[in-house]
């Protein structure tokens, strides 16, 4: 069995695939600052509370965006499930379907995105992932990342307006009724939920053009709260990552 960790800077995710099928997912918290074996006791009650045996587990394949706490997790995988994980990387991508830029800068979650996608697509297509950054990854007609833009998230920008004023409190993420607020968590939530919406209908629209075309694909924690006010997206897919480091099995090992 494969079980592949998407450690991203809001929550580390897995999933556990069985003849290229995910059967179980998880999803934990990122707390920096835990070590490889308070790593290995959670994910070991998630896995057995789902089960799945952790030694069913002999292949293991780490993407991470948060290099305080790839050792961690690697060292887990060693401990928990007795094999040598593969950790995603530049060192790698060259064994990969999709042609990467930037190899130095780009995330690894991003390369897991794209090649998802292109082997869903088989074409140009256009990666929306709602994370704690929100990210379009462009792959081109050739199946080159031609390119990605980033902004805040949508968690992460309420979170910051809520962090540097006074008077405005944390909120929930929930499309409002109304872009008219008529008290301060409607008004939060029309300018967050609604002005991200407009926010990325034109990025899709700018970024599809500049390909020629492109299929594409809403993914990430919150890809749902957006997905419903919009008709940009030709899928909703909330595993692409997990999907897209599982294809990477045939290339890695």
């Amino acid at each position: 069995m494969l079980f592949v960790i998407d450690a991203g800077n809001t929550n580390i995710v897995g999933g556990a695939y069985e003849n290229g099928r995910l059967v179980e997912t998880m999803r934990i918290r990122t707390v920096q600052g835990k070590t490889e074996d308070e790593y290995a006791v959670i994910v070991r009650v998630l896995l057995e509370d789902r089960g799945i045996d952790p030694e069913q587990i002999d292949r293991v394949i780490i993407s991470s965006v948060v290099p305080q706490l790839t050792s961690s997790i690697e060292k887990m995988a060693r401990h928990l499930f007795n094999v040598e994980p593969v950790t995603l990387g530049p060192a790698l991508y060259a064994k990969l379907p999709v042609k990467v830029i930037a190899v130095d800068e780009i995330g690894s979650d991003l390369v897991a995105d794209a090649l998802a996608a292109w082997n869903r697509f088989g074409g140009a297509c256009l990666v929306v992932d709602f994370g704690t950054a929100l990210t379009f990854t462009a792959v081109d007609a050739t199946g080159r990342i031609a390119g990605v833009s980033i902004a805040p998230g949508l968690g992460t920008a309420a979170g910051s307006l809520s962090r540097n004023t006074a008077q405005l409190p944390s909120v929930p993420l929930e499309a409002p009724s109304s872009a008219m607020g008529s008290n301060t968590i409607q008004a939060i939530q029309a300018g967050v939920i609604l002005g991200y919406t407009g926010l990325v209908e034109y990025m899709v629209k700018r970024i599809t053009a500049e390909l020629g075309g492109a299929k594409v694909v809403a993914t990430g924690g919150m890809c749902r709260v957006i997905s419903g006010l919009t008709n940009v997206f030709d899928a909703i897919e909330p595993d692409l990552t997990l999907d897209g480091l599982a294809s990477m099995e045939r290339f890695l090992y």
